[in-house]
């Protein structure tokens, strides 16, 4: 298998440079990334440097606390597909979540696939499965595959503990095929990249992916 296919390339710094963003977008170009993912305002200028490449641009939205009201993660979502964003990282609302407001996440995130949907465009919906309960991460996945996301997303990597093993198994148990699984959160060897393919990871996000690529014998592919 090709592991640099999973990997979504990241950097998501909030003083991200010009010059960062364009050595993450070669490296993506090198190693043969599936994806970079850039924060909102730098959509148009990746899009610039991966044209004519295979390379997707995804960014995020109501990055990294997700508690940004509906409307305003609508908005910011419809602007991004304007720039030429290919995947949308979505954070969820939290808040909402502890609330046990069922009904708004699941409007919030309907909203947002509907928009995306309309243009080809795909969705993660970023749950931030490190500080939730199992039967909390149980519940995500019923309310976002009733929504139709493409991709439940672990992590932002800006929460006290990222993805596990254990919550990318247990979103896969619960989860229809169709909605895949993005490990992000953490993953910063070929070692873990594999364990989380493995367990049900179909994608992987990380600022880790030339090291990951070069652990696994430079050429990203292993033999299982």
């Amino acid at each position: 298998m090709n592991i640099a296919h999973y990997i979504d390339h990241t950097l998501l710094k909030p003083a991200t440079t010009i010059h960062e963003l364009k050595k993450l977008c070669e490296e993506a170009l090198q190693y043969n990334f599936y994806a970079v993912c850039v924060p909102p305002p730098l959509v148009k200028n990746a899009r610039s440097i991966l044209a004519n490449s295979a390379v997707k641009t995804a960014t995020v939205i109501g990055f990294p606390f997700g508690y940004s009201v509906a409307r305003a993660k609508l908005d910011e979502a419809q602007q991004a597909i304007q720039d030429g964003a290919d995947e949308l990282d979505v954070v969820i609302n939290l808040i909402a979540l502890r609330s046990k407001a069922w009904q708004y996440l699941e409007l919030e995130m309907e909203q947002i696939v509907e928009a995306a949907h309309a243009q080809n465009r795909l969705v993660k919906v970023i749950i931030e499965s490190g500080i939730l309960t199992d039967e909390e991460i149980v519940k995500c996945c019923e309310i976002y595959a009733k929504v139709g996301v493409d991709f439940m997303k672990t992590s932002t990597g800006y929460a006290e503990k990222g993805a596990t093993i254990e919550a990318v198994r247990l979103m896969r148990t619960h989860l229809p095929a169709e909605i895949k699984i993005k490990a992000s959160g953490g993953i910063r060897t070929f070692e873990a990249a594999q364990q989380y393919i493995q367990a049900g990871a179909n994608r992987l996000g990380t600022s880790s992916g030339v090291a990951i690529v070069t652990g696994s014998g430079m050429n990203g592919t292993s033999g299982y």
